[in-house]
């Protein structure tokens, strides 16, 4: 029996299906008269909960990174959350209700207000409150919870859905895989997958119904395809897709030390996108070049206020230090939209992605802006600083924010600061606009970084967190090739260079034809840069650039996929 989802992290998996259970929580209404114990209870309850995301965050942090163990950090704060304990307390006092059904009482209602907004990140943050509601109602009913952190045998796991900690707990020695009914690409659990480096299929539907607990499975994360109790025939077939896979893979370690060249000895450039110093390890593992995008807003997320300038600029020092000769492009801070600081209020907006955020912020808030811009310039005389600017809609911003940036080196030089003078800056290019008019912009900046992650969401008008417009995300497009190559050709026209630093660089498909327009730099996960790598070196600069024109002339992303595709089977054999 076939199923079909999402192919969430690459890979192929053949082992016994271990069934993530949801326990029963049901919750039953019941009168009491100790009011000050069941507030005891509630507490502790609270304070178990937040040790145990504490400890999986730390976890986090040494099995994948940085990034992915902040998301801990917004689960702790709702289980600790004030407002949320307030209300829950008020219910027992004033109700006589047991702890577990006023807590539970309580979440629901978040969890409806989050839900009935009609915005993705809000609705994202109803699934962080039912992940923490679940571990404190279990608590209170003293019921464990299914732990994955406790596998112990060779298997492949299905579930419902991954909350992040259940992702966070998977053991790759024996989790070889997960199937989920539901998510997506850029669901939590598919990107935790990606960086375990598991296969990981999301959005089946209905799997969970149609597997029991031993049943053998086939995983192919490469094609998004789930095969149920195998015959011997596909089994045979897929182990050596394994195999083949395996070796693929094997070959690919071998580009570690190796440069980016094309066939033709055409160089380019492949760096990686970072959150913090600490994912310093994954770009030295995989041979990155340099780094093509540091995110710093995670300096400040990670943070109880706003991290001083000596704070950042210790921060920003250690990754320039760390890779000394090679280029570090860090974007000032991108708050807003899905990412909110709890000592940083903002107003409620409709529509956050495309509200008040990034360098829009930064702009109003110039404190804010000045302590960060001084740290960089501190930190640009141990490496080779470049100063990127994300969310960029005008002339005028780019303007503003040079001015900003240089009041700041005008204030370090008068205050005997040492700082270069000539650190390069740039933009994102992620709004169609700037697209547009990329030949005017190329006039004012250093470089281009191309944010394909959003530059497809304005450009298709489709959320990329809402599943229910998904297929909308078509980095294929003729429509969106041809805007890359606007900002391609307006910048070497004015004698500087386009990077890119959204998902689009490491797709695999994507890499050949951005080489073909002439992209000059690729930023990426760390994980993806070996495969990239590998693919350049398989084919000619001559044979991209065709391929190129060819795609620009295409009337849709599935055809697109469909040449690309034939193409490199074609030149592979």
């Amino acid at each position: 029996m076939k199923y079909s989802g999402i192919g969430a992290s690459a890979g192929i998996a053949i082992y016994p299906v271990y069934k993530l259970i949801e326990v029963d929580l049901t919750i039953e209404q019941q009168s009491i008269t100790d009011v000050k114990n069941e507030v005891a209870r509630l507490e502790n309850a609270i304070k178990t909960t937040s040790k145990e995301l504490q400890t999986i965050r730390e976890q986090t942090a040494i099995s994948m990174d940085e990034e992915h163990a902040m998301i801990f950090d917004a689960h702790i704060q709702i289980a600790q959350d004030p407002e949320i304990m307030r209300q829950v307390q008020e219910k027992i006092e004033e109700e006589h209700v047991n702890a577990e059904y006023a807590y539970d009482h309580v979440c629901q209602m978040f969890i409806a207000m989050f839900e009935g907004m009609d915005n993705e990140y809000f609705q994202e943050r109803a699934l962080d409150v039912k992940d923490v509601r679940r571990r404190v109602i279990a608590h209170l009913l003293d019921v464990p919870l299914n732990d994955p952190s406790l596998i112990n045998e060779k298997v492949i796991v299905v579930a419902h859905d991954l909350t992040p900690s259940d992702t966070a707990q998977l053991n790759k020695t024996y989790v070889k895989g997960f199937i989920t009914n539901i998510g997506g690409r850029t669901s939590h659990s598919a990107i935790m997958a990606r960086s375990l480096e598991i296969p990981a299929i999301v959005g089946t539907k209905h799997i969970t119904d149609e597997v029991n607990d031993g049943d053998l499975v086939i995983l192919d994360g490469l094609t998004g395809t789930v095969i149920i109790r195998p015959t011997d025939v596909e089994i045979e077939e897929y182990r050596a897709k394994q195999e083949h896979y395996e070796k693929q893979v094997a070959i690919w370690s071998k580009f570690v030390n190796k440069p980016s060249v094309s066939k033709d000895g055409k160089h380019v450039e492949i760096a990686a996108n970072i959150g913090s110093p600490d994912d310093l390890d994954a770009v030295k593992k995989y041979g990155a070049e340099g780094v093509g995008l540091y995110r710093t807003e995670f300096l400040y997320m990670n943070n109880d206020n706003f991290p001083t300038e000596m704070e950042q600029y210790k921060a920003y020092k250690a990754v320039l230090e760390a890779l000394p000769n090679k280029k570090v492009i860090i974007r000032t801070l991108d708050i807003g939209g899905d990412k909110h600081l709890d000592y940083l209020p903002m107003d409620a907006e409709l529509n956050p992605f495309l509200g008040h955020r990034a360098l829009r912020l930064c702009l109003e808030r110039t404190d804010i802006f000045k302590t960060q811009l001084r740290a960089l310039l501190r930190a640009s005389i141990h490496g080779d600083l470049h100063i990127m600017f994300p969310m960029v809609a005008t002339l005028n911003e780019v303007r503003q924010a040079k001015a900003v940036l240089e009041t700041c080196k005008a204030e370090l030089h008068a205050e005997g600061i040492a700082c270069k003078d000539d650190v390069k800056v740039g933009i994102m290019v992620e709004i169609p606009a700037v697209a547009i008019l990329a030949d005017q912009f190329a006039k004012e900046v250093d470089f281009f970084s191309i944010g394909t992650n959003d530059l497809i969401q304005y450009s298709f008008a489709a959320d990329r967190m809402n599943q229910k417009v998904s297929y909308l995300y078509q980095p294929y497009n003729p429509s969106l090739l041809r805007l890359i190559k606007m900002v391609i050709d307006a910048s070497h026209e004015a004698g500087i260079w386009t990077g890119m630093c959204g998902e689009m660089a490491g797709d695999k498909l994507a890499a050949p034809i951005l080489l073909g327009l002439g992209l000059d730099e690729f930023s990426m996960s760390a994980t993806s840069i070996l495969q990239t790598r590998y693919i350049f070196s398989e084919l000619t600069y001559s044979e991209m650039k065709a391929m190129a024109e060819t795609c620009l002339t295409l009337d849709s992303h599935e055809s697109v996929q469909e040449f690309v595709e034939k193409t490199i089977k074609g030149e592979s054999k």
